[in-house]
């Protein structure tokens, strides 16, 4: 008979619904709101965020507060604010900002990666050459990226030589780890393993995390898969929010309470309290104003119970 995957015992979820969850998002959300649901997520246990980007605000309005948001929210200890950061200009922004890391990206696609960055992958590295030199020295950390790592919109399936290539310049900078972007969802199970395995052998030093896009419903059993290999960080969006802006068919990722609710069955540990960050779901959706893809949120987990008297009984 097969054997059942060991799990790890606790993993640390970075909450990406202020930035990707929101950056599609063609009303503004004002600053003091975005500030109140990060201070709830906060309150509900999360402590690790990627809470806005230092983009064009032409390119990306709705993030075009990002330092004012950085100034007006109350620091915690413990708790990490991340920032993206495509660019020198971006990361000398962050710099300025207090950030405690900068997420700097690139795509595994050279396609994308033009659409995405306006670049080639090659304009790109050496951008993040001179990125690792404006940071040395300096206590903000610097984390890599890659978008499109298991999959292009564009290109199709990307190669595996590629992403790993991409690794060893984030891990030969100095780069404190490494995230692993489904962009369009078109990651699988297998693909994750094989990737995983691959950099874990290869580029060892450098601690993966996995962000998915839930787009053709296979965000959660990637997840899985990727306990399954050892990954210990992931990354998701509150209520199961946002997409790329610049790739066809992207839709909401991985939905965070949904996953906390998956790592709570399986027995492993995130810290954070599931009926509080379900509510700040709810409050998103409130902010929103429309209905937002997160199952957990509307269903409760899986043991609440119901008062059967309150409930319409079979006629017949």
């Amino acid at each position: 008979m097969p054997t059942s995957p060991t799990y790890p015992a606790q993993v640390r979820i970075t909450e990406v619904g202020l930035r990707d969850g929101l950056q599609s998002e063609a009303a503004f959300v004002p600053t003091a709101t975005k500030v109140a649901l990060l201070e709830r997520l906060m309150d509900a246990g999360v402590r690790h965020f990627e809470a806005t980007s230092f983009v064009s605000p032409r390119a990306v309005p709705q993030l075009r507060d990002a330092a004012e948001l950085l100034a007006t929210v109350r620091r915690r200890p413990g708790v990490q604010l991340s920032v993206l950061a495509p660019n020198r200009k971006g990361v000398e922004r962050a710099l300025a900002a207090d950030a405690d890391e900068a997420v700097v990206f690139l795509s595994a696609s050279e396609t994308h990666n033009r659409k995405n960055l306006n670049r080639s992958i090659a304009d790109s590295l050496q951008d993040m050459r001179e990125i690792a030199g404006v940071a040395r020295g300096a206590p903000m950390r610097l984390h890599g990226a890659i978008a499109c790592a298991f999959g292009c919109p564009f290109e199709g399936d990307v190669a595996l030589d590629q992403v790993e290539a991409i690794a060893r310049q984030f891990a030969e900078l100095g780069f404190a780890g490494l995230t692993l972007g489904d962009t369009t969802g078109m990651a699988t199970p297998p693909l994750v393993r094989a990737t995983v395995e691959r950099l874990a052998a290869r580029v060892p030093q450098l601690p993966l995390a996995l962000h998915f896009h839930n787009t053709r419903g296979m965000g959660l059993a990637n997840v899985m898969e990727g306990l399954a290999v050892g990954i210990t960080r992931f990354e998701s969006a509150l209520a199961g929010t946002g997409g790329c802006p610049f790739a066809p068919g992207a839709t909401g990722n991985v939905c965070t309470e949904d996953t906390v609710h998956l790592m709570e069955q399986l027995g492993v540990q995130t810290g954070i309290d599931l009926d509080a960050l379900c509510e700040a779901a709810r409050e998103l959706e409130r902010v929103l104003g429309r209905t937002l893809p997160g199952q957990v949120m509307r269903a409760g987990p899986r043991l609440r119970r119901y008062a059967a008297e309150a409930q319409a009984a079979a006629v017949g």
